[in-house]
């Protein structure tokens, strides 16, 4: 089976071709990060006319080096949700289109389910029932939770967060202190050689029961963080921003680390833990899993650093994965669904 992928969740225009059992044929992403720089985060309406702009060119990009071109085509998958609904319904519009010229069924893709799988693209991946049962920590710009993946499709959220995401909190950490965007990125870039333990910040990792029905027994919380961190430059207005980024890197990836040692405390199965998703590139967070891996004995599986980010190999994987069978015709696809804020079941 051969699968061409569509991704235009947000800011990253991506197409990708996947054949089975899971081998990467093509990936064609396309960013917006130079867009968007000059306000400070996503600009919804200029994601949306630069996803038109640059669909048809990703869509050649992906097919171009793959053998036997549209005609070796099996199916189309599409991310259906969550994201920018503008952005969303391009990539649906366009993928439908597609599939009704190529006469191919149409699979629609949770995109956070698209992360999870991610964690299978690299060449040297280990098949799903050598990982199963892991930990995943999901943390994007977007979202953060904590989910045990029993087997690809199989998936039980332990904790998400109450308020915002770790990525955004990076993010706008990032903007208050005057750095550019992406935050995550420059974030850890200026925290090198800065001192972690200069500005103690709270811990996102709330309890409570308001916060266990919100958020689950895992419940993260990151919006206290960001008013810490404006209170402390107020205050601090000479203070090194060297140490401040230390410090602030260093509890949002520590909020997700506490939370993955006490459920790993609490769980007697696991085979391995891992970390999905634009923020799994922080080094910071990996030697953390890695040294919490050792510490329990279980393995540590990596995310290819070209697969953290929104791409399209991620949402063709997911038929793969799961041995889907695609329908002789393309599902009806509800645009109303993707201002529903899909949930993982």
């Amino acid at each position: 089976m051969r699968v061409f992928g569509i991704e235009s969740s947000c800011d990253e225009t991506a197409a990708a071709v996947l054949e089975s059992p899971l081998r990467v044929l093509s990936s064609a992403v396309a960013s917006q990060i130079q867009a968007h720089q000059p306000y400070g985060g996503v600009v919804p309406e200029l994601a949306a006319r630069a996803h038109l702009q640059a669909l048809p060119r990703v869509f050649e990009e992906a097919i171009r080096p793959v053998q036997g071109g549209w005609q070796s085509l099996d199916a189309i998958a599409v991310t259906q949700g969550p994201g920018l609904s503008s952005s969303l319904l391009l990539g649906l519009g366009a993928a439908t289109a597609l599939a009704r010229r190529l006469n191919l069924p149409l699979i629609p893709v949770h995109h956070m389910e698209g992360h999870l799988l991610s964690l299978f693209l690299a060449p040297n991946a280990p098949a799903p029932e050598e990982v199963c049962p892991a930990l995943i920590l999901l943390v994007t710009g977007g979202h953060t939770a904590l989910v045990r993946m029993n087997a690809p499709g199989e998936y039980e959220v332990l904790g998400r967060s109450i308020d915002d995401a770790a990525g955004e909190a990076l993010d706008k950490g990032a903007r208050l202190m005057g750095l550019p965007y992406p935050g995550g990125a420059e974030i850890e870039k200026l925290a090198l050689g800065g001192d972690a333990a200069s500005v103690q910040f709270p811990l996102g990792a709330p309890d409570g029961e308001e916060a266990v029905r919100r958020g689950g027994r895992y419940a993260f919380s990151f919006s206290g963080l960001k008013t810490s961190i404006r209170y402390h430059l107020q205050k601090n207005p000479g203070g090194s921003l060297r140490d401040t980024a230390a410090a602030y890197q260093a509890a949002v990836m520590n909020s997700l680390l506490t939370r993955l040692r006490q459920a790993l405390e609490n769980g007697t199965d696991i085979k391995g833990i891992a970390c999905v998703g634009g923020v799994a590139k922080n080094q910071l967070l990996r030697r953390g899993l890695a040294e919490l891996a050792g510490q329990h004995g279980i393995n540590f599986h990596t995310v290819p650093m070209a697969y953290c980010t929104d791409n399209a190999a991620m949402i063709a994987a997911v038929p793969l994965l799961r041995k889907l069978q695609p329908a002789q015709t393309p599902p009806a696809v509800n645009p109303n669904l993707l201002l529903q804020g899909l949930q993982l079941r």
